[in-house]
């Protein structure tokens, strides 16, 4: 199994200078080096990080890591930059994270153990600005936007592709638009039979960080494990 961290953002709503990924934790820790250790706990050593806002800073940080570079990140949205991951890499179990996600390793390990095609949820949040999801009677995603109606849950940034599905979801990456988000790949994939479960950490520590206030959530979480 491999993993990819989407980084190429420029995280404008927190008022940061800095790639958000290299956000730093009340333990010293970037949000970036959590999750790559947490990825290297669960077995996981082959990382793609894909940079572009700022990029020198964060391979400066972790130079040993294998980059993909996004020179359109100001104009493109997460589609465009996993299919960059995705280019000329060996079909495999992949697992893919917004690099502004803090998160801890049992979200990861609910992951991974769970067969097929999965997406990390939230069944006790739909946040207005947040990517949604609504299921059939058996169970599997059937729309997953921010546009969702009648949601069952908020995705929260961590999914998983199966061996089996990679081609396909990487050939809907490449449909997508400069502007979709890789939601949007998984909504073409669907529409062709790619099954996608949800599975639900909404009893874990995992947020992802868009706004001071979810800063202040991550806080709360190292304050109480003190």
């Amino acid at each position: 199994m491999k993993a990819i961290i989407l980084a190429a953002g420029v995280g404008s709503r927190i008022g940061h200078r800095l790639p958000k990924c290299l956000t730093e934790l009340p333990n010293g820790k970037t949000l970036l080096e959590n999750q790559i250790e947490l990825l290297n706990q669960n077995g996981i050593n082959e990382i793609i990080i894909v940079v572009g806002f700022k990029k020198e800073l964060i391979m400066e940080y972790y130079p040993d890591a294998l980059y993909r570079y996004n020179p359109l990140f100001h104009v493109t949205n997460t589609a465009k930059s996993l299919m960059m991951a995705f280019q000329n890499a060996t079909p495999d179990d992949t697992l893919w994270l917004n690099g502004d996600v803090f998160l801890e390793s049992a979200v990861l390990q609910r992951v991974i153990k769970t067969p097929g095609n999965v997406v990390a949820v939230n069944t006790a949040a739909v946040g207005e600005e947040e990517v949604k999801y609504r299921t059939n009677t058996d169970g599997f995603i059937v729309e997953i936007s921010k546009k969702v109606t009648e949601a069952e849950g908020e995705a929260v940034g961590v999914n998983k592709i199966s061996r089996q599905d990679f081609l396909i979801f990487y050939d809907m990456l490449k449909e997508c638009s400069p502007h979709d988000y890789f939601e949007r790949a998984m909504e073409l994939a669907i529409a062709r039979g790619v099954q996608f479960v949800p599975v639900n950490v909404g009893d874990l520590k995992c947020v992802e960080i868009d706004f001071r206030k979810d800063l202040e959530l991550v806080r709360r979480f190292f304050k109480e494990k003190d």
